[in-house]
């Protein structure tokens, strides 16, 4: 066999390859698309129409925004809006400027017993949340945190800073240590160091699990149904799980589920608007 017939075999075999390989990965793209598929098209479709039989047909008529206005009558939601808001910014900054400061006190301080912190840090991460529910309420409703958005904030961060800790430890471990010591030979502080050199480095990485956060915070269920109940504090999921959808009574499917469409857009659009910084700190974070 001549070099030019191995040759052409090889990029066939190779095209033969790159062609199954393709061919995979459209078909797991539509399997992993398969459930928003559904989502969408229940959304849409009328609530008179829907039947759990025909779910995955697409629907005939367009009944999205009629769904949307009956899911704002039936429930609070916007009256807890602006308190989800404020959750998902508030604690999502307050854990990634805690975890920034553990980082650079592990990493850069040289901490002593560092990595004994850190693991204590991030251990939070090991107990299912679900373990905690009953003593936060316990002791939430002995402290008067309980329904009060003082309490959620404190949650959220608490469970927000391991995460904010690993990624701005692995940040600052690749930062040189030279920039360090050139600033403290010119008389910088240590805290002056870290807010005027070290966060500035750290803009993408820190936007990166602040995005992260953001979303964990928006999407919560757990916390908001167990430590919160009125509708100005309760997260807008605690208030759309008011929405009990059920086939013969209740909440018609599509109702709920265009209430969770629209609800879900924020985080959507946020990921959409920043992805290449996302992408960027997570690839300066060296995952």
């Amino acid at each position: 066999m001549s070099a030019q017939e191995s040759g052409g075999g090889t990029r066939r075999g190779m095209g033969v390859g790159g062609a199954a390989r393709r061919g995979l990965l459209v078909v797991l793209g539509l399997v992993w698309l398969f459930p928003t598929y559904l989502i969408v098209a229940n959304a849409v479709r009328p609530a008179d129409d829907y039947d759990p039989s025909d779910a995955v047909k697409p629907p005939s008529s367009m009944g999205l925004f009629d769904n949307i206005s009956e899911a704002w009558s039936r429930t609070s939601v916007g009256d807890t809006l602006l308190s989800t808001l404020g959750y998902s910014v508030v604690s999502p900054a307050l854990a990634v400027l805690l975890g920034a400061l553990a980082g650079y006190a592990i990493v850069v301080l040289r901490l002593k017993h560092g990595f004994a912190w850190f693991v204590v840090i991030f251990a939070g991460t090991i107990v299912p949340f679900q373990m905690l529910l009953v003593p936060l309420f316990v002791g939430y409703s002995k402290v008067s945190l309980y329904d009060d958005h003082v309490g959620l904030v404190l949650i959220y961060t608490a469970t927000s800073v391991p995460l904010a800790a690993l990624v701005m430890r692995n940040f600052f471990g690749s930062v040189a240590v030279s920039i360090f010591e050139a600033a403290r030979l010119d008389g910088a502080s240590t805290f002056r160091i870290f807010w005027r050199i070290y966060l500035p480095l750290s803009s993408a990485a820190l936007a990166a699990v602040f995005i992260l956060e953001f979303t964990y915070v928006w999407n919560d269920l757990l916390f908001g149904l167990t430590l919160s109940q009125s509708e100005t504090v309760r997260p807008v999921w605690a208030e759309l799980s008011a929405l009990t959808t059920d086939v013969y009574a209740g909440t018609p499917v599509p109702i709920a589920l265009a209430a969770g469409l629209v609800v879900s857009l924020p985080t959507v659009v946020l990921f959409l608007a920043t992805q290449r910084l996302f992408t960027r700190g997570l690839t300066l974070a060296q995952f």
